[in-house]
């Protein structure tokens, strides 16, 4: 192996979850290969990926992906994805062409994408080795809301020539993949920091702790709405600019989201790999508003019902904020152990033997 190896990794920037599946995997590699040069692409707000990712990177504003175009943080705009998705494709040898280039410019040894399919099509034009790891690939997104075209036979073609498609627990199947390796669960798990938490906002004992989270997409709940449940507190993020007299911004505790996530009683969701694993494997419960709509729900619902402790509500209760039964339900149930994120050691492991050659 090179003595100091250049990984070039491509993040989506649809919501948060791309991170949660990553960062794990490069903080281990950093560990094992001090020497390693990171760079780091993604639209994701820099201050996210460092907040995740603690080994040194460089990073540079870039977007591998369409992902699909929302109109909320539950709803997809089916018209909107379909014109982002032929922009993105028009002129599309010459823009694998000046990817190409781009990664021989960064002298890049090896590519690894979470699950952008651009720096994959670039790296095999380019002749690097490349790796995508995802719990979804975006040729069965796609083909699920626009069509099964000659764009979905592109985005198919760059995951199907990848060196390997490293398959996230949970996630969709993918049996169109010859070369899908299925790993374990991935996630930060955070240290439970209650007592420190309970001393900060000067509570009791008694009082619960409600971490809202919509996964990093540009939507919020109506929370200013919800009637006061008595005993119940909100921790949501402060550019919610939420008013109501039980809320807590995150940003105001001096702890990292997966320490507040293992810290609190609940957490309130969507369905979206990180919030559902990090929450399986701190032992947090989860109340989320399904997307049925959505090709990967089945998979993590189905897991977190398995291996978590959840409750669904509909979209109007989280909405009006009326699902105190639920939550009751879920805290008077008994907790299941937690989850075992053993996911990066299997990625790193693979990495370090079939990529990387050691």
């Amino acid at each position: 192996m090179l003595s100091t190896p250049h990984l070039v990794v491509s993040i989506s920037g649809h919501g948060f979850g791309h991170v949660a599946q990553t960062a794990p995997i490069l903080n281990l590699l950093h560990e094992q290969l001090p020497k390693l040069r990171l760079t780091v692409r993604s639209s994701v707000p820099l201050a996210h990926l460092r907040s995740r990712i603690h080994a040194p990177f460089e990073h540079l504003q870039s977007e591998g992906d369409i992902g699909m175009v929302m109109s909320s943080a539950l709803d997809i705009s089916t018209e909107g994805s379909r014109a982002a998705y032929r922009a993105f494709h028009a002129d599309w040898e010459k823009r694998v062409s000046n990817e190409a280039h781009l990664l021989r410019e960064l002298g890049a040894d090896f590519v690894f994408s979470n699950v952008g399919y651009l720096p994959l099509a670039g790296a095999q034009q380019a002749g690097i080795p490349n790796v995508a790891l995802c719990s979804l690939n975006w040729a069965d997104i796609y083909r699920h809301y626009c069509d099964d075209d000659s764009i979905a036979a592109q985005i198919h073609a760059y995951y199907l020539n990848a060196d390997a498609f490293l398959r996230a627990t949970p996630g969709m199947t993918m049996s169109d993949l010859p070369k899908l390796v299925p790993v374990a669960p991935i996630a930060a798990v955070g240290n439970n920091k209650r007592d420190e938490l309970d001393r900060l906002l000067q509570l009791p004992a008694t009082e619960k702790l409600v971490l809202v989270s919509m996964g990093g997409i540009a939507s919020r709940l109506p929370i200013e709405h919800w009637p006061r449940i008595d005993g119940v507190r909100w921790l949501v993020q402060d550019s919610w600019q939420v008013e109501h007299p039980d809320a807590i911004a995150l940003e105001s505790l001096p702890m990292s989201f997966s320490d507040l996530l293992a810290s609190c009683d609940a957490l309130l969701c969507k369905p979206g790999y990180g919030s559902f694993v990090e929450a399986a494997c701190s032992g947090t419960p989860v109340l989320y508003v399904n997307r049925p709509d959505w090709p990967e729900s089945p998979a993590l619902v189905e897991w977190l019902h398995q291996y978590g402790m959840c409750r669904e509500i509909s979209r109007e209760q989280s909405e009006s904020g009326c699902f105190a039964k639920e939550l009751k339900n879920i805290w008077g149930s008994p907790r299941p152990s937690p989850v075992q994120p053993r996911g990066a050691d299997q990625v790193v492991d693979w990495l370090m033997t079939n990529i990387f050659r050691l």
